[in-house]
């Protein structure tokens, strides 16, 4: 390409067009920086043909790395050659690599060899790398040694690279030094090292939880920083991990935004992440977009994600299908989502065939709903040893329910350790179990401490069970007339009304009692009432007496009729009682034979003499 010659013949050759008025300047403007460049590097190539043929080494070096970067190969060489000959090292360092872009790895290392004993950090490092790649690890790290030494950012990663593979503490150092000195991959595996130690000597990728250490908070800062610097270089996993930081720390609009710059890079995790971003945000649509991109790049998660999404929506094929997909790229989740789906429908072979697929991959939720689905179709000794397995791998539900199968059997002492095991690990109904079975053995303070545990937990059982632990320790309180009010509460009566006003009805009958107690007529027979009309034979035999004792015993008789029917035998007899009294000798007699056959004992012993003194009356 000729350039010589001044700007007007430069003009003339047609590269340029003469600017005339405001159009030519734009038009220029936009041509101009290109066809710049290209002239400068023709004026530059130029010069350095012009040394070179006067005999200037440093221009031939020059002008045969120009060629080499520009792919010439056969214009480079020579020049190369020639240049090395004269002794120029970097010469001889881009000989090597020309000779190993050639595939003449050996030749190019003698090269290499000749550049580093010059004092190449290049070639040193190009040396090192050839010697690791060829197995001899001695010889490649003293080659990188020495060019890390002399400050070559590349040449220190890779030794650190190398260090690391075989577990030298020195690796560190090394990462660090490239990292400063703005190696985007290094600062990454440093920020992997800190974040995650596990992950150092291995280059596995992995999201492991991150390790608590002693100086936890400054490592994990420093880790951050670390992410950041990767980040900001366009290192797309640094971004997505960066973005999880941040996510688990709350400043979720700064994660969305490294989360969204990764995605972009074409991290499909990233995109998932953004998806679960978007949906907790409420923008289920754009959700659904990064999910299908990450799902199409092989993301399972992302796949589960849409299944659940199109399930939700009641578009069970769509949800399907991409259960499936999720299955393909291996997570067992979408087989246990599909097991569900298929449950649901009342596939139930279908589901066992995906609950079973997901188990013997090691989905513990899904062993433990095989075990349920086997056991409700009556094999016992299939389920358990899932269940068995599903608790050894960490279920809690698992736990349980192993629980109350030996429990079922009478094998007491086995389920009360698995009891346990779930009660430690935060079940509510297993606490209750342990806090029962404590209770039977007389360990009142053991039993006091699962119930007070399951009963936070939200058991109503375990509420009425505690509270009948407190109310047993409690003094005799004093007696209070009937309408007399009393505000002092106590704990037991604060545990029998969290229980009362979940729905436990034994618990309402008690605290009905208790405010009959303390004299609040209107909050007992409101307690009352509330568990009679719940089916409660106690509650409607109390508020019948309340009512009788209030005057209203016509209203009180249909309370009591109640009871009886429900089987409560001191309701039978004051109907019998009443309508002895009103004369109803015969439905009398009814009731009071009815009281004795239910009983308990001293009940019917009054009832049989009441039925016989009706009969009596009747016959005279």
């Amino acid at each position: 390409m000729d350039v010589m010659g001044d700007k007007a013949t430069l003009f003339e050759t047609g590269r340029f067009v003469q600017p005339s008025g405001k159009e030519a300047t734009r038009d220029q403007s936009r041509d101009e920086t290109a066809d710049a460049v290209e002239t400068g590097e023709a004026v530059e190539e130029m010069s350095l043909r012009l040394a070179a043929q006067a005999g200037d080494v440093e221009a031939v070096s020059v002008l045969g790395a120009m060629l080499l970067r520009r792919g010439d190969l056969d214009g480079a060489e020579p020049h190369l050659r020639a240049a090395t000959a004269e002794g120029d090292r970097a010469a001889a360092n881009n000989l090597g690599v020309l000779l190993h872009q050639r595939g003449y790895p050996d030749e190019a290392a003698g090269w290499w060899r000749v550049a580093a004993v010059a004092g190449s950090a290049a070639a040193a490092h190009a040396l090192g790398r050839h010697r690791r790649e060829c197995g001899d690890e001695p010889a490649a790290e003293y080659w990188l040694r020495q060019s890390a030494e002399q400050g070559h950012t590349l040449g220190a990663y890779a030794l650190a690279d190398l260090l690391e593979h075989r577990g030298d503490p020195g690796a560190e150092q090394w990462m660090r030094a490239a990292a400063e000195r703005g190696h985007r991959e290094a600062a990454y595996r440093l920020a992997r090292s800190l974040d995650h130690p596990e992950c150092a000597g291995s280059r596995a990728d992995g999201d492991a939880d991150g390790c608590e250490h002693d100086n936890g908070v400054i490592v994990r800062a420093e880790a951050e920083q670390w992410y950041r610097q990767a980040a900001a270089r366009g290192h797309r996993r640094a971004a997505l991990h960066l973005g999880t930081i941040l996510e688990r720390r709350g400043d979720l609009k700064e994660a969305g935004r490294w989360y969204l710059t990764s995605a972009k890079d074409g991290e499909a995790r990233a995109a998932c992440a953004l998806g679960f971003l978007l949906r907790d945000a409420g923008d289920t649509e754009s959700a659904a977009v990064w999910w299908l991109r990450a799902a199409q790049e092989g993301d399972g998660n992302a796949a589960n994600a849409l299944g659940a999404l199109h399930a939700e929506r009641g578009q069970t094929q769509t949800a399907e299908r991409w259960y499936r997909a999720a299955m393909d790229a291996g997570d067992d989740n979408g087989a246990y989502n599909l097991a569900l789906l298929c449950a649901e429908q009342g596939r139930t072979v279908q589901a066992e065939q995906w609950y079973r697929r997901a188990a013997y991959a090691g989905h513990r939720e899904a062993a433990n709903a095989l075990a349920i689905l086997l056991l409700q179709g009556g094999d016992t000794a299939g389920a358990e040893p899932w269940f068995s397995k599903a608790a050894e791998a960490g279920s809690v539900d698992a736990a349980f329910n192993l629980g109350i199968l030996f429990a079922g059997r009478g094998e007491e002492a086995v389920a009360l350790r698995w009891y346990e095991r779930a009660a430690a690990a935060g079940h509510t109904e297993a606490a209750l179990q342990v806090g029962i079975a404590r209770l039977r053995d007389g360990d009142e303070q053991e039993a006091e401490r699962h119930l007070r545990c399951a009963a936070g937990g939200g058991s109503a059982e375990a509420a009425y069970r505690l509270a009948a632990v407190l109310d047993a320790r409690r003094p005799p309180q004093p007696a209070h007339e009937l309408g007399e009010t009393v505000h002092e509460k106590t704990e037991c009566e604060e545990w029998y009304e969290r229980a009362a006003t979940q729905g436990h009805r034994r618990a309402q009958v008690r605290v009905g009692m208790l405010a009959a107690a303390r004299g609040d007529v209107v909050e007992a027979a409101r307690w009352y009432r509330t568990a009679a009309e719940a089916g409660s034979r106690n509650g409607a035999f109390n508020l019948g007496l309340l009512l009788a004792r209030e005057g209203s015993e016509p209203e009180a008789a249909v309370w009591w009729t109640r009871a009886a029917d429900a089987g409560h035998g001191r309701a039978a007899l004051r109907l019998a009682l009443v309508y002895a009294r009103r004369g109803e000798l015969a439905e009398g007699q009814r009731w009071a034979d009815r009281a004795v056959s239910l009983g308990p004992g001293e009940v019917a012993e009054r009832a049989a003499r009441l039925r016989d003194a009706l009969r009596e009356e009747l016959s005279a």
